[in-house]
């Protein structure tokens, strides 16, 4: 079992709005790891952030990521720090990935900088997030099948977009 893409990029990306619709277009279910970890911890990922640390939290995180990848055939997303971590970039290399890209300004009229998101907490969440994109954009390029810019674009028009990628991948890979 595989999922038919597994949707990574940076807070405030449309992971959590273009992942589900997705998953509707191309007639599967929907996952998200971060619900996951909430389920499988017991408590809110700001609590794991705040109480255990950010290692901790990777941790637990990289198991839900190795545990979805081989149980879900649907559109999987993934929290934005996940291809951090190098096991879980090394499982990636055998999905379809779809990297969510966003510049800064749309980043962060998305996210509104929200200290719901326990990295953009802090003194300057402008810096913070624009530190955050420059390193993690290049992992996200690392790992992706498909790139797409969603800056000026609609949820609904990045899930026309995806589904026609994703389905000519498909039919790519499909034996004669």
């Amino acid at each position: 079992m595989t999922p038919r893409a597994v949707v990574v990029g940076p807070p405030g990306s449309g992971k959590s709005t273009v992942g589900p619709l997705l998953a509707a277009r191309l007639g599967v279910a929907f996952r998200d790891t971060d619900d996951d970890i909430v389920a499988r911890a017991g408590r809110a990922i700001t609590d794991i952030f705040a109480e255990d640390g950010e290692p901790a939290f990777r941790a637990l995180e990289e198991e839900a990521v190795a545990a979805a990848l081989a149980e879900h055939v649907g559109v999987l997303s993934l929290g934005g720090g996940a291809p951090i971590t190098p096991g879980t970039r090394a499982r990636l290399s055998a999905h379809t990935v779809v990297f969510l890209n966003v510049g800064m300004a749309a980043g962060i009229r998305r996210t509104g900088l929200s200290t719901a998101r326990p990295l953009l907490a802090g003194v300057n969440p402008r810096a913070t997030y624009k530190a955050l994109l420059d390193a993690r954009v290049p992992v996200y390029r690392e790992v992706a099948t498909i790139e797409v810019d969603t800056d000026e674009r609609t949820p609904e028009e990045l899930v026309e977009l995806l589904a026609a990628r994703i389905e000519g991948l498909a039919a790519e890979r499909r034996p004669n």
